[in-house]
């Protein structure tokens, strides 16, 4: 919000002011004698006595030349020059990005992740989606650490893994370390063009156990989702019901790694392209996991794959720590078992508590 308006006190103003020598009226009166000469005292500016156009002389302060006007003060200056300053400052942000790629001077890490492009270009186009167009409320971001390593486990869904892409503006956006977050993709990601050279832009990398271990023990937040394709291409009616963790590899991994297992739960996404059906021929045949049949797809062609702006909320659960087990505990099958039902649970169950809560699937 812009500061106040600063107004200096003055004393003209607080006696009424006096008018302009152009607007005195003399009324036909006769004038005052002028006042004797004196000599101004040393930084203090004296004004020549006049009157009021009966004779009687104007009260000290009350004549002379009128005020200067109020100075504009450094917010009035701010406000006027806001807008084009801020266009200044992202006409000159695009033109050190287009230098920095044009020259190079940029870096990206082994697994192919541009911080740089990620920044500048890929979360400016998926925030006004997160911010306007699915209304994304987070909470629980204190569960996230400020730094070090730690693995965000969350529910997947919505036929397109959109949910994906919301969870890491989320986060970063969000996080008060603006913490980037290295999603876990399956194979089919790396296999697709133009979409397999973007995720490596934004961090994602393949969900191998070598992989996300790499990653964790460098400090970065790893974000997996477990249920793979069961949970992205469940029917409409399986919504908000977790299928399979798999095998519990996510937290063998962590457990390797010695980080906490931070679990999430996203409620909104099941609804922006309801799956009524799934053509299996056709799945077949383009080698995919599904065909999704949706009460818009393919019936509307392009337009069916706009999805539906439903309100989303993201919370994150209270972080599990895996460092006080012993190193060997990660070859211990009943202990990941364990642990793997034990985020599942606190999922579900968040999901469960945030569906009671919201009121309606698009506000």
């Amino acid at each position: 919000m812009a500061d106040a308006k600063v107004i200096p006190f003055d004393d003209d103003r607080s006696r009424g002011g006096a008018r302009s020598p152009a607007r005195r009226r003399s009324g036909g009166r006769r004038q005052a004698e002028p006042a004797p000469e004196v000599t101004p005292l040393p930084g203090r500016q004296e004004h020549p006595a006049e009157d009021l156009g009966d004779g009687r002389p104007v009260p000290e302060g009350a004549a002379g030349e009128q005020p200067d006007p109020t100075p504009e003060s450094g917010a009035d200056a701010a406000d006027r020059q806001g807008p084009r300053s801020g266009l200044e400052r992202r006409v000159a942000g695009g033109l050190a990005f287009l230098r920095r790629r044009l020259t190079g001077d940029y870096d990206v890490d082994e697994f192919g992740y541009d911080r740089d492009l990620t920044e500048q270009v890929l979360m400016s186009l998926l925030r006004p989606v997160s911010e306007k167009y699915f209304r994304v409320e987070v909470k629980g971001m204190e569960n996230i650490p400020a730094d070090g390593g730690a693995l965000i486990v969350a529910n997947h869904s919505g036929t397109l893994p959109l949910d994906g892409l919301m969870l890491q503006v989320a986060v970063h956006d969000n996080h008060p370390a603006q913490r980037h977050l290295r999603l876990l993709a399956a194979d089919l990601v790396f296999m697709l063009p133009v979409v397999n050279e973007l995720a490596r832009k934004a961090g994602h990398t393949l969900a191998c156990a070598e992989d996300a271990q790499r990653l964790l023990e460098a400090g970065e937040l790893v974000g997996v989702m477990p249920e793979g394709f069961k949970g992205i291409g469940k029917p409409f009616s399986e919504r908000y019901k977790l299928q399979r963790f798999g095998r519990g590899g996510f937290v063998s991994t962590a457990l390797r790694a010695r980080t906490p297992i931070v679990p999430c739960s996203i409620v909104g996404a099941e609804e922006i392209y309801p799956m009524v059906g799934n053509s299996k021929t056709l799945a077949r045949v383009l080698g995919l996991p599904y065909f999704p049949i949706t009460p818009t797809f393919p019936w509307l062609g392009p337009l069916g794959g706009v999805p539906l702006p439903t309100k989303w909320t993201i919370q994150f659960g209270e972080p599990i720590a895996t460092d006080g087990y012993p190193p060997e505990a990660a070859e211990d099958p009943m202990l990941m078992f364990n642990l793997t039902d034990q985020v599942r649970e606190q999922i579900q169950h968040t999901l469960y508590k945030l569906l009671v809560q919201r009121r309606s699937v698009f506000f």
